[in-house]
This record gives structure tokens, C-alpha cells and sequence, in this order.
């Protein structure tokens, strides 16, 4: 499974994304989010129907009843190999609506049952990038001892620490004690799965992510981390009765459980993302001439390798 997934699909991974990339990218600026989401969905399932794959979508867009494609549950591919996916079409709908930064194609495939089949609800998260030992982060510690723990493992000042959060009421009591001590917060609108990966790279500037964000983006976000390196902790918040009933009905029986990047993702897991609008990762689609310009970023967690892909596309022939 491994080998194959490889070979067959790490850089084919990355037509999926470009697909819904390039479909979202003719909504930007237009404040249609449905529109902008629709042509994603409907790109990226188009381009998920012609790789040699037996697809079972796990983390989608909502249920059957609620969501006409890339539903969770939902089969794609060819047929072939067996695996599960992740995807988020447009992560960044009101971005891209709104012509702002940091809107992405997303998406994830691993070995079946791998995956966490997190329910559409929210999830609190905490997460930072490689290079640290066990235990520097807790998300049941208060945000202020959190950005000590990591200013001390760094070998450096809270003062030298920046911390990336979703611009939230939610949030203001974690805005508040990341600052009590000492920290930066830089506050992102949406898009917290570029969010928690912005942690990885040392030329965002980000070195940790804390907030409450929706459940399927912290599996995909861990996809990503899996395949470079970091620690996430995480836990799901339920806000009505029914989002406990439809977690249970996903298999989800501890409802309090604090769940760690291995509990999110195990085993090989390719993730793969595109720029939509340009933002602090990934450029976004631009148009030059005749030619569509795309960058993209997919990862494997078993070899730990990690590409840039910047494409070039006729227009007409995206793909």
C-alpha cells in the first residue's frame, strides 16, 4: 500500500487540487461563496473519477442529504487501490469571495481507517512544527504556561514567540493570555488549515497554533503535519445534542477524549494543496497570456518528503 501509494500518487495527487484550484480561482473577488465552493467541489470530483483508485471520502463536505458532491461516504476513482480521503475543495470560501489571502484546494489520502472520521462540528487545537521533544505543548494548559513551555524548548524569550489564532469573540480569553506573556498574536481571518501548517515553516514567522476551528480541517491540517513533522493535540466541542449524535454515529464514543496527531492520522498519508489566492504558503492561480499559473505543495508522511510544484497550464486545458 505504501509503495503504491508512492508511486501511482504522490505527484497525482497534486491534479486534484490544481483542478479545484483553478475552478475556485474564476470566483474570486465575485462574493458568491457557493459559487466559488461549487465549481471546487465539482472540479475536484472530476479529477478524483479518473485516477485508478477505489476513493471513500471520510472527511467531505457533509452528509448525503446536505451536500449534492464530495459527501462523506462518497465513492470515487476509477477503481483500484484502496483509500480513504480528507478534502477540503475550497478551504477558504469567504477568502476567496472576498478576493483575501490564503485560500486553498486541500486534500489528503491514506490507508483505509486511518483517517479520524471527525464530525462536522468544532474542534479546540493547539499545534506547532518539528524539532521538539514530547510534551512542550498541552492543550489542557493555559495559553500563557503553553508559550512559556515553547519559548524555553526554543531557547529563546516569550517575547520572540508568535502565535497564529483565528480572529474569534471565542477567542479573546486566548488572545488575552498569550499576550500576558509576552507573546506576538498575529489573527488570520479564516483558514485554519494553512494556519496549522504556517507552524512547519520557519519563513512564516508562526512558531504555534491555538484556537477552536472546525473538526475536518484539524484532520486534514494533521495530515499535513504528519507528513513533516509537529505535534497537535486536539478535542472535539459539541454545541447541540445532534452533534453528539452524529459523532456517535461515526464511531465516536469518548466524546472528552484529548486526541494526539497519531489519533488524528496513522499510517502513510499523502496530503496536497494549491493556492487559490495567494497567501504567506502557497501563490495563488494566476492568469499569464494563454496560461494558467498554479503552485502547489504535496507531502508524504512515510518518506517525509515534501514538494513545490509550480504548474503551467493552457487554458482550455487545465489539468
Amino acid at each position: 500500500m505504501a509503495q503504491g501509494l508512492d508511486r501511482a500518487f504522490a505527484l497525482e495527487a497534486v491534479r486534484v487540487t490544481e483542478a479545484a484550484a483553478i475552478a475556485a480561482a474564476k470566483q474570486i473577488g465575485r462574493g458568491d461563496e457557493h459559487a466559488a465552493d461549487h465549481a471546487a467541489v465539482e472540479a475536484m470530483r472530476a479529477a478524483f473519477n479518473i485516477l485508478p483508485i477505489e476513493g471513500t471520502v471520510v472527511i467531505g463536505e457533509g452528509e448525503r442529504d446536505e451536500a449534492p458532491m464530495l459527501f462523506i461516504g462518497e465513492k470515487v476513482g476509477a477503481g483500484g487501490l484502496a483509500v480513504d480521503i480528507a478534502l477540503d475543495p475550497l478551504e477558504g470560501t469567504t477568502l476567496t469571495a472576498k478576493a483575501l489571502p490564503n485560500a486553498l484546494a486541500v486534500m489528503a489520502m491514506a490507508e483505509p481507517g486511518t483517517l479520524l472520521n471527525a464530525p462536522d462540528t468544532y474542534m479546540d487545537k493547539i499545534a506547532i512544527g518539528p524539532g521538539y521533544k514530547d510534551s512542550v505543548i498541552d492543550l489542557d494548559a493555559d495559553p500563557a504556561d503553553n508559550i512559556v513551555s515553547l519559548a524555553n524548548a526554543k531557547g529563546v524569550p516569550p517575547s520572540e514567540i508568535t502565535a497564529l489564532i483565528l480572529d474569534r469573540p471565542r477567542h479573546s480569553a486566548i488572545i488575552e493570555s498569550v499576550r500576558k506573556a509576552g507573546a506576538a498574536v498575529r489573527l488570520i481571518t479564516d483558514g485554519d488549515v494553512a494556519g496549522v501548517i504556517a507552524t512547519t515553516d520557519p519563513q512564516t514567522g508562526i512558531d504555534i497554533y491555538l484556537g477552536q476551528g472546525g473538526a475536518p480541517e484539524g484532520v486534514l491540517a494533521a495530515a499535513a503535519l504528519r507528513c513533516v513533522g509537529g505535534q497537535m493535540q486536539t478535542r472535539l466541542v459539541f454545541r447541540k445534542p445532534e452533534e453528539r449524535e452524529r459523532a456517535a454515529k461515526l464511531g465516536i464514543a469518548d466524546f472528552d477524549r484529548k486526541y494526539a496527531l497519531m489519533d488524528l492520522v496513522r499510517g502513510d498519508v499523502i496530503f496536497a494543496a494549491t493556492g487559490v489566492t495567494d497567501g504567506s504558503m502557497l501563490s495563488g492561480v494566476h492568469i499569464e497570456g494563454e496560461h494558467i499559473l498554479t503552485e502547489s505543495v504535496v507531502m508524504r508522511s512515510a518518506t517525509h518528503t515534501v514538494r513545490w510544484i509550480k504548474g503551467k497550464h493552457l487554458r482550455g486545458h487545465a489539468g
